[in-house]
């Protein structure tokens, strides 16, 4: 495949810009994963295993629910293209495209999917736009060559997830797998050809407002003005929950609350390597990390995002073309360190 061949030969030339010790690396995971990139306060139940539950020939199958239950209210937007209820934002088939305006026409694969072969839109997930929520991959704006290896990975079984019961990760190998190479090639176009709009900011606190995860490992707001101790976690949730979550708004707005001190600590690793613990990130992510072909731009993403990829990695769950790289890249760093690293790339301008 072209695409990959053309990333093999990147990997070498990156490769020798890349001293690092890690012969005598450790990984810091004891404890297991990040709880708090993954969406959770307390671990997951077992019983609820989605490695094991996503392997039907159907994709949607593999998906779990959260859509809030229908009162037949046509809803609006400011400056959207029309009104529609909570149920029909979140079509499975047809999600809503609430800004038209915002990018090009999408191809079917992406406004609609495939549901004879149960394949969920494209943009039910990742939005029109291509910038996703926390839960989501943020795909707009990045190489078509990057997306079209990761499908590839998706479907080789060379892309998982740390997290046994985070179902939309586990359904993603199942749907590149049920979709035509010409598909993904479609999809990798039009998302690469969108221009990503940053809608993340970064928040350094001690207090953050009371939250709770949902069902699609979301953190979300707890209404009212309650405030709980953030401690040493990254916590990044919508600022207007229904926006977010129920109206599928692709321009709300997200806030990650991390530790004071956060920003600089991940400034340092991103910049320097800080003293052989890492490397530069800009090495193979380019001037400001906007992406340097095929490598994909990271600046501006989701700081969770960001994280669970790190951590991924780390762990060999995530081991496809550029993993082996990546996970000498990220082999000594602790939560805290990832913590940083995403916090601060978050932060910068995409």
């Amino acid at each position: 495949m072209l695409w990959y061949g053309a990333m093999t030969k990147r990997i070498g030339v990156l490769a020798v810009g890349l001293v690092l010790a890690t012969a005598g690396a450790v990984l810091l995971r004891a404890a297991g994963m990040p709880l708090w990139a993954y969406g959770y306060i307390d671990p997951p139940p077992a019983s609820s295993d989605y490695s094991t539950k996503c392997t039907a020939a159907r994709p949607v199958d593999c998906a779990r629910g959260g859509t809030p239950p229908d009162d037949g209210r046509k809803r609006t937007l400011p400056g959207a293209a029309g009104s529609w209820t909570v149920t029909e934002a979140a079509n499975d088939y047809g999600p809503v495209d609430w800004y038209p305006g915002d990018h090009p026409k999408m191809p079917e694969i992406v406004a609609h999917g495939a549901k004879e072969r149960g394949i969920r839109a494209c943009a039910l997930c990742h939005f029109p736009n291509g910038t996703g929520k926390p839960e989501n991959a943020p795909v707009s704006g990045t190489s078509a060559i990057y997306i079209m290896n990761q499908m590839a990975d998706f479907k080789n079984g060379l892309r998982h997830t740390s997290d046994k019961n985070k179902a939309n990760a586990w359904e993603m190998p199942v749907m590149a797998a049920a979709m035509t190479p010409e598909e993904w090639k479609q999809a990798a176009d039009y998302f690469a050809a969108v221009k990503y709009i940053q809608k993340n900011k970064v928040v350094e606190t001690t207090m953050i407002p009371k939250f709770a995860p949902n069902a699609n490992n979301l953190f979300l707001p707890a209404a009212g003005s309650e405030k709980v101790p953030l401690g040493n976690r990254l916590v990044e949730m919508p600022d207007d929950p229904d926006d977010a979550q129920n109206m599928r708004n692709p321009h709300s707005p997200f806030t990650a609350y991390v530790p004071p001190g956060t920003l600089k600590k991940g400034e340092a690793l991103a910049t320097t390597g800080g003293n052989g613990k890492t490397v530069r990130c800009d090495l193979c992510h380019g001037p400001g990390l906007r992406g340097l072909d095929p490598v994909p731009a990271i600046a501006g993403r989701q700081a969770s995002y960001l994280a669970r990829q790190m951590y991924d990695m780390q762990t060999g769950a995530r081991h496809g073309l550029w993993s082996p790289l990546m996970k000498e890249v990220v082999a000594k760093l602790s939560d805290e360190d990832m913590m940083a690293l995403a916090a601060y790339v978050t932060s910068l301008a995409p």
